[in-house]
């Protein structure tokens, strides 16, 4: 039974906390009370990205000093923002209990050497970056300092528990896989404290995954068996919470702000603002060159819709926010340094405009009023009028509202760091560059417009999605003005990553997380074979679910001679597969004739500018879904479709490449209501006409749709043959 005391009403009253809160932060503390945790087997209290953690974590604390716990140390990530961040919620969160000499709270790094009796019996919480030093620090103090505390009831609280917490690495030389240092101190922690209790906290499920297990998975084994927590509670999102979901589901639906959301980047755009390179571009021409013009319209954009939000809440009687754009493409500080040049360049060029009424500012202001204005008519608010927003606009630029700030180390951060722990904003507009420093963890307010690049080879174990600050709690308002500027193809790697992460939160929320999760590659010899979840590269996964769709895009097709014979080949192989040439129903091939057809497809088809068909991901997939079915009948068979004399055109109304050669509607239920236990393969001939886009040649488009019996499934194309600590990826 829960003892509900002083610390947790009078936290949870005076922050105003829901039910939901509340319900989440007593079962936490109740599993506490009720297991028993480890490093190895953690309690977890698993949230979304920018969905409050943290303030569940406190209200377990709060919880967990009523019910016994005399001290908690929380681990926070190794950056001195994150850790004031937390420091400062803490102080904020307990001010009460502080002012009655009830509780103390202490950074690490200034925890002074001579605390008297009368504080060491108070409630205490030591903040400790997830640093060598800073883990040293906490050692001694526990052995030197003041070793009773070693000896009291302590909560240990992991938080953003990823890769840097649970990562392992393998020696070469001893063939043995064995913790990494941060890893093994956080474990050394734990026991060097006699009474511990461990809780990892995290917005990545398949952080619980990323761990080897001491065992051989047998030949017939087709699943690996992760290293499960002693339990696992999940925190609900809160009204208002934005996600993975508003960026890369939602936008599949045109009728909705979120469709409006991204807009794509040329590689070659990223490349300009990796480095100068004066024979590509010349930063004098920043303003109206088209080798930058993203960034430029995202900058536009976001002065635009920064303008246009201040207008509405001045009108409605609201206070008038300031907001922030970031650019986030690159880890080097020389990167960084060119790029806040030729953002400083742009500002001087549009103040310059603006001062002298040239008509490129005006022009300039008029298209993001347009595009802007898409996605505001979505909302309840009054769209200002162009004239009005234009004048805004100059008044901001003359009156050099927008302030630039490269981020890209500690003291950087530090001159610009709250006392909340949060970026400090100055002006009403301001432009944050940098890099790792601008990670995940770190609160932006009101960031409306975002500029990323990672390359997607880097995306490995640390959470892609975790880089995108503009999670959490954001209005309808902001979200109208709202834009996210990035590669197709890293979009596309975030959207499956998000895929993936989505697929294992709901495993966890259906408790499926006691029969593990699939996770298969293709090994040497052309095997499916089940893999250790910390082997995968999370560039490269594919996540199976029931109904999931794949299929190639932004390619373009050959020319007609070239591909004439090759096409005709591919034709009479398909036509002799179907039962009765163009029938509409669904008929069965054999798995080896699908995999031929789609290998003929995929020579036939042109990938360029970082676009790709991961056609390795896709036959592995559809090989799984069809050998692994209780249907006798079935196996190592495909239902396939065909259809003919279609006309979609490369490239949507939006300028984004299309997506959708088959429709809900026809081929989609068509596929719900067969594939039952196999995969469906839809095979769609395009005419492929030049005034759609295409090169004037017919071509087949292929989609494969998982059966309604597929259990999650994570195909990994490549695994990651030496998993070390990647303290920059």
């Amino acid at each position: 039974m829960l003892l509900d005391g002083e610390f947790y009403t009078g936290l949870t009253t005076t922050r105003g906390d829901t039910s939901e809160l509340k319900a989440c932060a007593e079962e936490t503390v109740t599993k506490i009370l009720a297991n028993d945790t480890s490093f190895n087997r953690p309690g977890m209290l698993l949230g979304k990205i920018q969905s409050g953690k943290t303030r569940a974590y406190i209200g377990a604390i709060a919880l967990a000093f009523d019910n016994g716990y005399d001290m908690a140390i929380i681990l926070t990530k190794g950056t001195i923002a994150l850790a004031q961040q937390t420091y400062a919620r803490l102080k904020k969160d307990f001010s009460q209990f502080i002012d009655e000499d009830k509780l103390q709270i202490y950074d690490i790094l200034s925890i002074p050497a001579n605390l008297p009796r009368y504080v060491l019996r108070q409630k205490l919480i030591m903040v400790v970056k997830k640093q060598a030093d800073n883990l040293e620090r906490i050692f001694r103090a526990l052995e030197e300092t003041y070793p009773d505390l070693s000896k009291r009831k302590v909560l240990v609280i992991d938080d953003e528990a990823d890769y840097a917490s649970i990562g392992f690495r393998k020696k070469r030389e001893e063939d043995i896989v064995q913790l990494n240092k941060i890893a093994s101190q956080i474990d050394e922690l734990r026991k060097r404290v006699s009474t511990s209790t461990f809780l990892q906290v995290t917005a990545t499920p398949y952080s619980l995954y990323l761990q080897p297990e001491d065992l051989v998975i047998p030949e017939t084994s087709e699943v690996f068996m992760p290293i499960r927590p002693a339990f696992t509670v999940l925190l609900p999102t809160y009204p208002g919470y934005i996600g993975g979901g508003f960026y890369f589901e939602e936008s599949k639906d045109e009728n909705t702000i979120s469709s409006y959301i991204y807009e794509e980047v040329s590689l070659d755009e990223l490349e300009i603002l990796r480095r100068e390179d004066k024979r590509s571009f010349k930063i004098e021409d920043v303003v109206d060159s088209g080798r930058v013009k993203v960034l430029r319209k995202g900058i536009m954009n976001f002065i635009v819709g920064a303008c246009i939000r201040r207008i509405q809440q001045k009108k409605s009687g609201e206070r008038e926010q300031k907001y922030s754009f970031v650019v986030h493409t690159e880890y080097g500080k020389a990167s960084h340094t060119w790029q806040e040049r030729v953002v400083i360049k742009l500002k001087e060029g549009l103040i310059e405009s603006a001062v002298q009424n040239r008509e490129i500012i005006n022009q300039l202001i008029k298209d993001s009023y347009e595009d802007l204005a898409c996605s505001l008519q979505f909302t309840n608010s009054t769209i200002p009028k162009y004239e009005e927003v234009r004048h805004e606009v100059i008044h901001a630029l003359k009156d050099d509202y927008l302030i630039i700030n490269k981020v890209n180390s500690e003291n950087d951060i530090m001159q610009i760091l709250g006392e909340n722990g949060q970026l400090r904003m100055v002006t009403p507009l301001n432009i944050f560059i940098g890099g790792q420093i601008l990670d995940r963890g770190l609160t932006i307010d009101n960031l409306i417009g975002f500029y990323y690049g990672r390359r997607p080879n880097k995306f490995q174990q640390d959470t892609v999605l975790q880089h995108s600050r503009m999670f959490g709690n954001r209005t309808k308002e902001d979200l109208a003005v709202t834009r996210f500027y990035t590669a197709q193809n890293i979009y596309e790697v975030m959207k499956r990553i998000n895929e993936f992460d989505t697929a294992l939160r709901d495993a966890f929320e259906k408790g499926a997380q006691d029969a593990g999760v699939v996770f298969i590659h293709k090994d040497p010899a052309n095997m499916i074979k089940p893999c250790s979840p910390n082997k995968i590269l999370l560039s490269t996964v594919t996540t199976l679910k029931p109904f999931k769709r794949m299929l190639p895009i932004g390619f373009q097709t050959n020319y007609k001679t070239k591909v004439k014979y090759s096409l005709e080949e591919l034709d009479r192989k398909i036509q002799q597969c179907e039962l009765t040439p163009n029938t509409d129903r669904p008929f069965l091939i054999d798995l080896n004739v699908a995999q031929w057809i789609v290998d003929d497809i995929h020579k036939l088809l042109i990938f360029e500018d970082g676009y790709e068909w991961d056609i390795k991901a896709f036959k592995a997939s559809m090989e799984y879904l069809s050998r692994n079915t209780d249907d006798l009948a079935h196996r190592g068979k495909v239902w396939c479709i065909v259809r003919r004399n279609r006309n979609v055109s490369r490239k949507k109304g939006d300028g984004r490449f299309s997506d959708a050669p088959d429709t809900p509607k026809t081929e989609g239920a068509l596929a719900k209501e067969t594939a039952i236990d196999i995969p469906m393969l839809m095979l769609f001939r395009q005419n492929g006409k030049e005034e759609q886009g295409w090169r004037g040649s017919s071509f087949w488009w292929p989609v494969l749709e998982a059966p309604q019996n597929t259990r999650t499934v994570i195909y990994a194309s490549d695994l990651i043959e030496d998993a070390s600590e990647e303290s920059n990826t």
